[in-house]
C-alpha cells in the first residue's frame, strides 16, 4: 500500500505556536470564570417612590389685591392780597443838577501849601570859585590866588612828611620817576570827602587814599554867599632809584 503522506510536510514545525496560543485562550476563560458573579434580581432594589394621594398638600390661593395710590394733596389756598389805602403822605426827594453855568462864579479855597526848598549840591571848580576852601594856617592871606598858594603849599608839605617813602622800593617797582594822581572834594562842610587815587600799583593807591584822609578840616568854599562842594585835584610823584 502506497504512503499518502507528504515527507516534505514537517508536522512539527508550529507546534510551539499552537502551544502558545492554546494556553492563552485558557488563561482567558478561566480569569473570566473566576470573575463572573451572579445576583438575585428580587434583593434589587431600585429606588422606586410610591406616592400616596393623601400625602398632597393643598396650596391655597391668594388672591393678588391691587392698592391704589393714594390721592394728591390738596391744592394750596391763594394767598390773600389785603389791599390798604395808601394814607401817608410821601415826600418826594428833588435831585438837584450839579452843573455850572459860564455865568457862575466857583469859589474854591485854597490851603496854605508850603514848599520845601531842596538844597541842590553843587560842585564848583576850585580854579573859578569866588572864595576858594582855606586850609588851616592860610586865613591871612589877602585874596584867593594868595589862599590857593598857601592851600598848595601846605597840601604838600602834609603828603611828603605823612607818605610812605619806602614802599615803592619795598614793591620791587622799576627805577624812575612814578606819579599817583588824587583826586578829592572839600565838601560845604569842610571835610575830606571821595578820595579816589590812581597809581602804578594797589598798594600805591591805597598809601596815597590813607595819607589824604588825615587832611585837617578846612573852611568850606564858598560860591554867591552859599557854601559849596569844592573837587581838588592832587599829583603827587616820586623817583625810585
Amino acid at each position: 500500500m502506497e504512503s499518502k503522506k507528504n515527507t516534505k510536510a514537517d508536522v512539527g514545525r508550529n507546534s510551539s505556536l499552537y502551544v502558545a496560543v492554546g494556553l492563552a485562550l485558557m488563561l482567558f476563560l478561566s480569569y473570566s470564570a473566576i470573575n463572573y458573579t451572579t445576583t438575585d434580581k428580587a434583593d434589587i432594589d431600585i429606588g422606586q417612590l410610591v406616592f400616596d394621594n393623601e400625602d398632597d398638600d393643598d396650596v391655597p390661593i391668594t388672591e393678588m389685591l391691587n392698592t391704589p395710590p393714594p390721592p394728591p394733596p390738596p391744592p394750596a389756598a391763594p394767598e390773600v392780597i389785603e389791599v390798604v389805602e395808601d394814607e401817608e403822605d410821601v415826600e418826594e426827594t428833588i435831585i438837584e443838577s450839579t452843573e455850572t453855568t459860564q455865568e457862575e462864579v466857583v469859589e474854591i479855597e485854597i490851603a496854605d501849601v508850603e514848599v520845601e526848598a531842596v538844597e541842590e549840591e553843587v560842585d564848583v571848580p576850585f580854579s573859578i570859585i569866588e572864595n576858594v576852601p582855606v586850609y588851616p594856617g592860610c586865613e591871612g592871606e589877602p585874596n584867593n590866588d594868595a589862599k590857593k598858594k598857601c592851600m598848595s603849599e601846605k597840601i604838600g608839605k602834609f603828603v611828603r612828611k605823612n607818605f610812605n617813602n619806602d614802599l615803592a622800593q619795598e614793591l620791587g617797582l622799576d627805577s624812575g620817576i612814578k606819579r599817583i594822581n588824587v583826586g578829592f572834594k572839600i565838601d560845604k562842610t569842610g571835610n575830606i570827602v571821595n578820595i579816589q587815587a590812581r597809581a602804578p600799583h594797589p598798594k600805591l593807591e591805597a598809601e596815597a587814599k590813607r595819607v589824604i584822609s588825615k587832611l585837617p578840616k578846612m573852611k568850606a568854599g564858598r560860591q554867591r554867599g552859599k557854601a559849596v562842594n569844592v573837587p581838588y585835584g592832587l599829583p603827587i610823584t616820586f623817583k625810585v632809584e
